[in-house]
């Protein structure tokens, strides 16, 4: 199958879905299918070498961001675009994220999702004569459903059908504005009419979704996300120096605030001897002050010799910073559609303490690598942590287990067999 997999980019910081999205396309090819990738909006980062079949940025932000802002910027000659849209400036823009205002994200959210009737069309519109000029492609993948505006065209004026991931969108979107934040639904529900197939990597997430997009039950399908288990080691921590781990963007949405009060709770308790604190993950200029916050505690509580920071780390760094943890945690403060890094740390057989929503109780119970406790609970978090640290057997039947079942069911693999039977359903449904 010719396959285009369309996925926004972050321009400075790795994040699940872009992960994910490697990873699935790199499964595609393997098992022969020509899939194409194709960046929007920023350049992808990507913690590991992908291949050489990366395509440049289609359509970017900073032109989309002015289309918006300018009906007749579409017009202007084809180098201005080249030099606003260079990887350089791509980059530079992505380091400002975090200054758009809410009112400005609602406004560019509502622009993509209305597709031909939007502000922003001038500049989408390209995207579509692209992929008209390109050779025939059997389906069009979309990485998430804020992408759903194109897909309209995509269906009626190409032919093509088209899928859609969906990835915790509604986290984005509910904290936007009114009346944008109402504005994008109702046109993501429009939208949701030309999608031949909605993936979701949870069942939770397909509840929650399905009647927030209007998708009926046979449009919406569960295929949990997958990772290269086979690159990860297995963890040989120091049993003197037991080590929390915590691996995914640095912001309080991710917990990381609850597991730090947590870890401050457990050293005053002297339980578990010299027990340490790793963090890694994305680390974005936006979350410096957050993260001199959090580090401010920390030596308020004389811990901050037991911290470490390892942010935005390539892919070596991370099987290396799993390979020394010996129990992990991500307390997210919100129900997450997924959580790839807890399949990394199962991976690395690191068992993991996670809270008692979203997608989690899924992975626990397909994985049988971890424990759950309340969310958003200090002392729940520090109790299960402790009992974990301190149950030397339990441990190592959660890390063998939790190996053997992520290399069986959640391996990239995997995930590329269940998406290529969709994709070859949605295909064969418009022949």
């Amino acid at each position: 199958m010719r396959i285009l997999h369309l996925t926004p980019g972050t321009g400075n910081f790795h994040c699940g879905s872009c992960l994910r999205d490697h990873a699935l396309i790199k499964a595609l090819r393997v098992r022969g299918h020509d899939a194409l990738m194709a960046p929007l909006y920023l350049p992808l980062v990507t913690d590991r070498e992908f291949g050489t079949q990366e395509l440049p940025v289609q359509i970017g932000g900073i032109s989309l961001f002015l289309q918006q802002k300018f009906l007749w910027f579409h017009k202007l000659p084809k180098f201005v675009h080249r030099w606003l849209n260079s990887p350089d400036n791509l980059r530079k823009a992505a380091k400002r994220m975090g200054m758009t205002s809410a009112k400005s994200l609602g406004e560019m959210a509502l622009g993509s999702l209305l597709g031909a009737e939007g502000r922003q069309w001038g500049e989408w519109h390209k995207l579509i004569e692209w992929i008209r000029a390109e050779k025939k492609f059997d389906v069009v993948s979309l990485s998430n459903s804020l992408l759903t505006g194109l897909a309209p065209a995509i269906e009626k004026e190409l032919g093509i059908p088209v899928v859609c991931s969906i990835q915790g969108e509604d986290s984005f979107l509910d904290t936007l504005p009114e009346p944008y934040r109402e504005q994008c639904w109702d046109a993501m529900k429009k939208n949701a009419q030309s999608i031949r197939r909605f993936i979701s990597p949870s069942r939770f997430y397909a509840e929650q979704m399905s009647p927030r997009l209007g998708a009926s039950a046979e449009q919406m399908q569960v295929i949990p996300n997958g990772i290269d288990a086979n690159a990860f080691t297995t963890a040989a921590p120091d049993p003197n120096w037991p080590i929390i781990g915590y691996f995914a963007r640095m912001i309080h949405g991710k917990g990381l605030t609850t597991l730090v009060d947590a870890f401050i709770e457990l050293a005053k308790r002297g339980t578990v001897p010299r027990v340490k604190l790793r963090i890694g993950g994305a680390k974005t200029p936006v979350d410096e002050s957050y993260v001199a916050g959090l580090t401010a505690r920390l030596v308020d509580a004389g811990l901050s010799k037991r911290v470490e920071w390892f942010p935005n780390v390539d892919f070596k760094g991370k099987v290396h910073f799993f390979h020394d943890l010996t129990v992990f945690s991500v307390p997210a403060t919100y129900g997450e559609a997924f959580g790839l890094y807890v399949l990394e740390a199962a991976a690395s057989g690191v068992p993991f303490v996670q809270p008692d929503h979203g997608a989690f109780p899924e992975l626990v119970a397909a994985t049988e690598g971890g424990l759950l406790c309340p969310p958003d609970d200090v002392k729940a978090l520090a109790d299960a942590l402790e009992n974990l640290l301190l149950d030397d057997e339990l441990r190592e039947k959660m890390s063998r287990v939790g190996t053997t079942r992520v290399r069986q069911e959640f391996s990239a693999t995997r995930m590329a067999e269940r998406f290529e039977a969709l994709l070859l359903e949605a295909a064969s449904a418009s022949a």
